[in-house]
């Protein structure tokens, strides 16, 4: 698809008044992926009682944020399985740039998990992002997946303490509610993630701020405030 893997971050890049990725309610789009040793695997081929997916990739500050947040998770949760989909880079840079190839993107998602010691399962998406575009191509959403692969929680911004208590209320056989404000990444976490990307991301993350600001912060934050989502039980069929 032309124009997915961005060269240079603006600010809109992203529709971020409309997530166009699946509700709550829905079924989870399936997608065979690329593993870190070259194989292949069903996206909703998993074992645990639920999946949570995140979106995810090296350069993207808001993911990198939620990490920490993420394995206390993975420890608190051993019976869910957790996997993150390495979608294009958030903030490409003149170190980690746009994907050019799968081999590129492997790479990447290869030095998430030696580099940065990431130790959740990490399933490439295609060079085009078809996987990520079917779940709304916002490079830091998260899904909690049944096992009757239908969606029962999602937020179009991962907030990990929200997606936890998600995930508690769905295994104590409750529907879960609210997807949880949005929260900016702690500033050295976006300076070091920026940095390590290399010249260029820096400005352009920056430049894009106040837009980002005031569409995340205020406007997401205000609607998600205001909204009220039907619940979805968790053993739901779609």
């Amino acid at each position: 698809m032309s124009g997915y893997n961005y060269s240079k971050f603006e600010a809109t890049s992203y529709d971020l008044d409309q997530f166009s990725g699946p509700s709550p309610g829905q079924k989870a789009p399936d997608a065979t992926l690329t593993t870190l040793d070259g194989g292949t695997q069903r996206l909703l081929d998993f074992d645990g009682d639920f999946l949570v997916l995140e979106m995810g990739s090296i350069t993207c500050p808001l993911f990198q944020g939620r990490r920490g947040g993420m394995a206390k998770m993975v420890q608190q949760f051993p019976d869910t399985s957790f996997a993150i989909l390495y979608v294009r880079e958030a903030h490409p840079g003149a170190t980690r740039s746009k994907h050019e190839s799968e081999a590129g993107k492997i790479g990447n998602a290869k030095a998430l998990q030696s580099q940065d010691h990431e130790g959740r399962r990490i399933l490439v998406d295609s060079l085009e992002g078809e996987a990520h575009l079917a779940y709304g191509q916002y490079p830091n959403s998260v899904f909690i997946i049944n096992r009757n692969g239908c969606i029962v929680y999602m937020a179009d911004w991962n907030n990990p303490t929200a997606t936890a208590k998600a995930l508690a209320a769905l295994k104590a056989g409750k529907p879960a509610t609210g997807m949880g404000m949005f929260l900016p990444a702690p500033p050295p976490v976006v300076f070091r993630t920026l940095k390590s990307a290399g010249k260029g991301a820096m400005w352009d993350f920056f430049s894009g701020l106040p837009r980002l600001a005031w569409k995340n912060l205020i406007k997401r934050n205000l609607r998600v405030a205001l909204g009220q989502k039907t619940p979805i039980p968790p053993d739901a069929h779609c």
